[in-house]
């Protein structure tokens, strides 16, 4: 069954331009303000994150790795909430995680991407956790990634991901917000590569890389105006806004007025969602 599913896995299709990737060409570290947009979004998703994290049982002797680590703010709380004994926060970009110690925190540049991420940089059975969070929709090859973040785990050992799913756009009316939001996947597709097509398949790609127990759900939080969701949608298009108008989906005037009803009490449309899917190594006999 497991060769099976591996063969229905995504893949990227062939002659498919991938010409840049998060960080690079669009969601620059080195931009102003980029930290305090990625925090804006960790305000929304951390509750979320961490409920499911500490239902899981992440507490006390846990080592964890956490991929695409951000500002550090799930680090931090499996430290300082779920005392959790070590954790392990990756990015390609460090910029935003803490220079100076804190224990139990190691900090890593690294690409998951890369051929040396797995048992060059680890020991094998490792982590009793390994978590990424809006990492993997903008990678290429989640059948691959899947099976080798399933790779790290100590047996018994827990993988949780989560990544965007989208309510706004395909069965939404035709409103300046669903148009922003076509335009901005659009755009990140064409330009850095994202894709969250296949993201309600992560339990597909967890049970063939031998994973057990595997379950998802997935959160919506509310849009409110002048909240923290809807200036983290604000200022990502604000980033994202030459690749949303090159798709010819949006012009700046357009996204000007669905920046407008997300600050307006009378704008009832939803926000993308959140599909969190977990999986555990099966236990040493």
């Amino acid at each position: 069954m497991a060769g099976e599913s591996e063969s229905r896995a995504p893949r990227t299709p062939q002659g498919a331009v991938r010409p840049g990737t998060y960080g690079e060409r669009l969601f620059r570290p080195q931009d102003e303000g980029e930290s305090d947009r990625t925090d804006l979004g960790a305000l929304v998703y951390d509750p979320m994150t961490t409920a499911r994290l500490r239902q899981l049982g992440a507490g006390p002797g846990w080592r964890c790795l956490d991929v695409g680590a951000g500002t550090g703010t799930v680090a931090s709380w499996l430290l300082r909430e779920a005392g959790v004994a070590e954790v392990v926060a990756v990015d390609r970009h460090t910029t935003f995680l803490p220079g100076e110690p804190v224990d139990g925190l190691t900090t890593l540049q690294a690409d998951v991407t890369s051929d040396r991420f797995g048992p060059d940089l680890f020991a094998p059975d490792l982590f009793d956790l390994v978590h990424a969070r809006f990492v993997l929709m903008h990678l290429p090859s989640p059948a691959e990634l899947v099976e080798k973040l399933a790779g790290l785990l100590a047996p018994g050992g827990v993988l949780v991901l989560s990544d965007a799913v989208d309510l706004t756009t395909d069965a939404a009316g035709d409103t300046p917000y669903a148009r922003a939001m076509r335009a901005m996947w659009q755009g990140l597709r064409e330009t850095i590569g994202t894709d969250i097509s296949w993201v309600p398949r992560y339990p597909e790609l967890m049970l063939a890389a031998g994973l057990e127990s595997v379950a998802a759900e997935i959160h919506v939080p509310p849009l409110v105006p002048g909240g923290p969701l809807g200036r983290f949608w604000a200022r990502t298009w604000d980033r994202a806004r030459t690749a949303m108008t090159a798709t010819g989906v949006v012009d700046d005037a357009a996204i000007d007025e669905a920046e407008r009803l997300l600050d307006s009490p009378g704008y009832v449309g939803l926000s993308p969602g959140m599909l969190t899917a977990w999986g555990r190594r099966p236990a040493r006999p």
